[in-house]
């Protein structure tokens, strides 16, 4: 078919037919199953979707306490029942716990770590609710003109950022050099023209939009974490098998998030919300459109960058999360382990014992033929020494107060993946295998056995860790407070591809 022409309207029916025949049980599905379609349907969604869309969504509200999500919800009733008393009489309570049960999915009740109250925290699915309701209101000015040089902008970044010739790169960057100097040259000679007051607004609503959906795509990258944490947590609750399999099946999928597209792409945005360059920048061009008397401004998107902040600290939490996981995994086998081997011991004992108040016959017993009688003389033996006197000081000395140490309790430790995938290269050449024992005796670990569980974690392009269950492999270190241990883990293989 020709560049530009479209199909005839007998070929594009067979496809709509085609593609409404495969898409008809998904959104059967979609609207028996998905919260989000649930809420729609709901008889108190105005409610719902005012509430929890002011708060979670515009407010930016993370995880919040069962008290502060109350209060809030308190205020909101009463001013509902100012003009309309009879609806929603229900206690705030009773609503959120109505919410967050299973068939509705729309809060999400946890107790965390380091508190014993209950919080609520919204679903994704609030979240695109929410927005749908929004696109539903009319606008007085909707823009196209930025959204097709956005558009156009992307595709000039696909095609030319994976152009591999050289000599077409090159072109490329020379021309768009040329229409720099252009640029510059009519700016010298006066001849240039600045947006006019729509492209102005038509541009500010995109990025408006763009902004608010950002904050939407971190909810549901944190719902996706989430989902892998607690099947993280499932798998070591009722795991029955060997150690090393169970190890191998928790670092692929920590693994496999983190180098999937969503996981790349969110861990290039966290990094440039790191760059104190760039956020000092972004800050800037914020606060100057702000101030242009032709934008219709969002007091909300003055500080969306600090929002974004927010946001990805709460999923950056779920990832450490299911790394504590997988580091008390290994604490708790390996103090498992250690009492094992106590409880043996033990039982050896009690049996060295009875056989000795209870000595078999003399037939089950094992008679061992000497070559000779020892000899024993008497000068072998030590002359007497007598002990120096032991002097006791009943007197006890008073308790002398001592200066508390705080930095143990405030510091925080941090494993560099980076450091450990350079201490791989500096020894193991390419195409070759090294047994990670070797590399730790060359490189001692310094950050206990979190970072074990980074060598364990490394997934960079030319790195591969193998675990393999069969054999068993004990690793001493030196844990944060300098007391000696040892991790038994499967012996691990690290190749350079």
């Amino acid at each position: 078919m020709p560049v530009g022409e479209r199909p005839d309207s007998e070929s594009a029916s067979g496809v709509s037919s085609t593609l409404s025949a495969v898409n008809i049980d998904d959104i059967t599905s979609l609207r028996d199953q998905h919260p989000a379609w649930r809420l729609l349907r709901a008889n108190n969604a105005p409610l719902v979707l005012s509430f929890l869309g002011q708060f979670f969504v515009e407010e930016n509200h993370g995880a919040s306490s069962a008290s502060q999500l109350v209060d809030a919800f308190d205020e909101h009733l009463y001013a509902i029942h100012a003009h309309n008393p009879e609806l929603y009489t229900r206690e705030p309570l009773e609503y959120l716990d109505e919410w967050a049960e299973a068939e509705r999915g729309w809060l999400r009740k946890f107790y965390p770590v380091d508190s014993d109250e209950v919080h609520y925290d919204a679903t994704s699915a609030v979240e695109k609710a929410y927005r749908w309701v929004q696109d539903l209101q009319s606008r007085s000015f909707v823009g196209t003109e930025s959204r097709l040089h956005t558009l156009i902008e992307i595709l000039r970044q696909i095609v030319h950022g994976s152009e591999t010739d050289p000599e077409t790169r090159i072109a490329e960057l020379e021309r768009r050099r040329a229409e720099i100097d252009e640029q510059i040259e009519m700016v010298r000679s006066n001849r240039w023209d600045p947006l006019e007051e729509s492209a102005v607004r038509d541009r500010y609503q995109l990025f408006s939009s763009t902004a608010r959906d950002l904050l939407s795509d971190f909810r549901e990258v944190e719902e996706n974490f989430r989902k892998l944490d607690r099947t993280a947590r499932e798998k070591i609750a009722g795991w029955d098998g060997s150690k090393g399999e169970l190890l191998t099946e928790l670092v692929t999928g920590r693994t496999d998030i983190a180098t999937s597209d969503q996981g790349r792409s969110f861990q290039a945005f966290y990094d440039f919300l790191l760059s104190e360059h760039r956020q000092s920048e972004l800050a800037d061009l914020i606060f100057a459109v702000q101030r242009m008397p032709v934008v219709d401004v969002d007091r909300r998107l003055r500080f969306i960058h600090h929002d974004w902040a927010d946001a990805a600290e709460r999923t950056q939490q779920t990832v450490r999360n299911l790394s504590e996981q997988l580091r008390r995994f290994l604490e708790d086998q390996v103090w498992l382990e250690n009492r094992r081997v106590l409880d043996i011991v033990r039982t050896v004992e009690q049996r060295a014992i009875q056989v000795r108040n209870t000595p078999p016959d003399a037939e089950l017993g094992l008679v061992i033929d000497e070559p000779g009688l020892p000899i024993s003389l008497p000068f072998e033996r030590p002359l007497y020494e007598p002990q120096p006197e032991t002097r006791v000081d009943s007197m006890i000395e008073p308790e002398t107060e001592e200066p508390v140490e705080y930095d143990a309790l405030l510091g925080q430790r941090f494993v560099d993946a980076t450091r450990l995938a350079e201490n791989i290269r500096a020894l193991i050449p390419r195409r070759s295998t090294a047994e990670l024992t070797d590399i730790i005796n060359f490189y001692p670990i310094e950050e206990g056995v979190a970072e074990i569980l980074g060598y364990l974690a490394l997934s960079n392009d030319d790195i591969r860790i193998d675990l393999h269950d069969g054999e068993e492999t004990i690793i001493s270190y030196t844990d944060i407070a300098g007391t000696p241990k040892r991790a038994t883990l499967p012996r691990t293989t690290v190749t350079r591809l």
